[in-house]
C-alpha cells in the first residue's frame, strides 16, 4: 500500500486537539476513549494508556506496527489499539480511529436499544444504520475482533455496555460521526420523553439516501443488501393526544386497550361509578 507523506508532528499535535474536543465534550471521563492515525503502511500514531484526553501533548503520543509492537513513544501504547489496528487492516482507505464514551449513544447500549434510523435527515446521509458490536473485555485480540462485521458497511459502531468507535480519512472526520450520533441519541431521548418520536416515510428516507449519492459518499449499504431502511421501530411509540386513523382511542391505543400500567376496572365498578354520577345529576336537578 502506497501511502503520502505526512508530517508526523503536526498529525501528534491534531491527536491532542481531538482528545481535547472528545475531554471537553464529555466524550472521555478522566483517562477514559483513545485516538490513533495511520501515517504509513506499518505505523500507527496512537495515544498512550492512562492519559486524560484533554491534556495531551504531541510528546505523549505513541507509535506501534501493525502488529501493536510499540516502536516510539516514552509512554505506554494503549491496550485498545488492537481495536484501531483491526479496522485499519480491513480497510486501508481508513486513516483515522476515533474511540470514546459519548454517555446517550453508549446508553443505548447499555439498554439494550437499537439505534433507529428514520428519524434525522442528517444521520441518514452521514451515518445511516449504527450497528451494536458484541460485548467483549476492552483491550484484548477478541475486543478487537468484535468490530470486524461492521467495518465495511459503517462509520461508526456503537461497542456494547462500552462506547462508540468512528473511522474516516481524517482525525477530524473520524471525530464528527461520534459528535453526530451522540447529538442524535440525545435528541432521541428527549422526544421519548415528550412522549413521541416520529418518522420520516421510507420514500422521504430514499430521497436522503440519492443526496447521500450526489454528494458522493457512497451507496447506503442499506440499499446494498436491500435491508430494511427503517430500524427499531417501535422506539419512541408515544400516544397520540387525537383520535388516530386506524381506530385508536385519544390515548393513541387502539380501542379497548389499556395504557401500559394503568389499572382498568372491572364491570361492577364501572355500572357503580356511572350510578353515582347518575345520582348526583338527579339530586342537582332536583
Amino acid at each position: 500500500m502506497v501511502m503520502a507523506m505526512v508530517n508526523e508532528f503536526m498529525i501528534k499535535k491534531e491527536i491532542c486537539e481531538i482528545g481535547r474536543k472528545i475531554y471537553n465534550k464529555g466524550f472521555a471521563a478522566a483517562n477514559d476513549g483513545n485516538i490513533s492515525y495511520r501515517i504509513s503502511a506499518n505505523q500507527v500514531l496512537c495515544t498512550p494508556t492512562l492519559i486524560c484526553k484533554g491534556f495531551m501533548k504531541p510528546d505523549d503520543i505513541c507509535m506501534v506496527d501493525m502488529a501493536g509492537k510499540q516502536v516510539a513513544g516514552r509512554k505506554k501504547r494503549t491496550s485498545e489499539v488492537l481495536l484501531h489496528l483491526e479496522i485499519y487492516k480491513l480497510d486501508p482507505q481508513i486513516k483515522a480511529v476515533v474511540h470514546c464514551h459519548p454517555p446517550y449513544a453508549t446508553a443505548f447500549s447499555i439498554a439494550g436499544e437499537e439505534i433507529p434510523t428514520c428519524i434525522l435527515p442528517e444521520v441518514e446521509v452521514f451515518l445511516g444504520r449504527i450497528p451494536t458490536a458484541v460485548y467483549e473485555t476492552p483491550g484484548a485480540q477478541t475486543f478487537a475482533d468484535t468490530i470486524r462485521p461492521h467495518v465495511a458497511n459503517s462509520r461508526i459502531v456503537v461497542l456494547k455496555n462500552h462506547g462508540t468507535v468512528s473511522w474516516g480519512e481524517n482525525l477530524e472526520q473520524a471525530y464528527w460521526w461520534a459528535e453526530i450520533l451522540d447529538a442524535y441519541c440525545r435528541m432521541l431521548i428527549m422526544a421519548k420523553q415528550i412522549g413521541r418520536v416520529e418518522r420520516i416515510s421510507e420514500p422521504k428516507v430514499e430521497e436522503l439516501l440519492d443526496l447521500k449519492e450526489q454528494f458522493g459518499m457512497g451507496v447506503d449499504p442499506r440499499r446494498l443488501e436491500n435491508a430494511d431502511l427503517c430500524v427499531n421501530t417501535e422506539f419512541g411509540r408515544g400516544y397520540n393526544s387525537s383520535f388516530g386513523a386506524n381506530g385508536g382511542t385519544a390515548s393513541g391505543l387502539p380501542t379497548g386497550q389499556a395504557r401500559p400500567g394503568a389499572v382498568t376496572p372491572n364491570e361492577a365498578e364501572v355500572e357503580q361509578a356511572v350510578q353515582e354520577i347518575t345520582d348526583r345529576i338527579m339530586a342537582a336537578l332536583v
